[in-house]
């Protein structure tokens, strides 16, 4: 088991933002990445841990040929853009937007004088020239929810042989994973295999067991 704590990096930002860049993948980034990240796993090649200023915002911008995954910790955000334009995200919420060859573009805005926090995942695509779209995820308390990957010709996620899944768990909830994974803590402390991980930490592993300590959000990227 690796571990790459927010503690290892430095933080960065831009708008009205900061965030710590803990995945940044060859495959999207080349000699451009930040040394201090991790590779991605599969087609999953960034993630960032990010904290809104007060009434902060990403202002308007554009994406293509690219999977964006949002998963709300705290707070909520006021989403805006060419897909589902006014959709409110709150805590524990993800939504997804597939860019495709049609693109989008959004701006994600903290609508509360508090900070917020959310995490933002990327995932190439596996055929190129999608229609856009977007989904919105409300994850059960106390389960793995996929909100990302899966099989062609389901509609419950966009598909891809990369899988991201959401746990909102209570203390003693537990699950395992039996493939090679990410697994980021986003909130709490849980243990992963015997030791203490607490929230903003990223592990890899082989498989592993794992046990919340207190109320946690987790997020497993995975492939198949």
């Amino acid at each position: 088991m690796e571990v790459l704590t927010k503690s290892e990096l430095r933080e960065g930002g831009f708008a009205g933002l900061k965030e710590h860049q803990f995945v940044m993948g060859k495959k999207a980034f080349g000699s451009n990445r930040n040394p201090q990240t991790w590779d991605g796993l599969g087609h999953f090649v960034y993630l960032a841990d990010a904290r809104f200023m007060p009434k902060g915002e990403t202002l308007m911008h554009g994406h293509r040929e690219v999977d964006v995954i949002s998963v709300m910790v705290k707070g909520r955000i006021n989403h805006e853009g060419s897909l589902e334009h006014g959709q409110m995200m709150n805590a524990k919420q993800a939504q997804v937007q597939r860019a495709g060859g049609e693109g989008f573009s959004h701006n994600e805005v903290n609508p509360d004088s508090e900070e917020n926090q959310m995490i933002q995942l990327w995932v190439l695509p596996e055929r190129s020239g999608e229609k856009a779209g977007y989904k919105l995820y409300s994850p059960k308390t106390g389960e793995l929810t996929r909100i990302y990957g899966g099989e062609v010709g389901q509609d419950k996620t966009f598909d891809s042989r990369t899988q991201i899944s959401v746990a909102n768990l209570q203390e003693g909830h537990r699950f395992e994973q039996n493939t090679a994974s990410l697994v980021y803590v986003s909130e709490g402390k849980v243990e992963i295999d015997g030791s203490l991980i607490e929230a903003g930490t990223l592990v890899r592993s082989d498989a592993f067991k794992l046990v919340a300590l207190t109320s946690a959000q987790v997020i497993v990227i995975d492939k198949v």
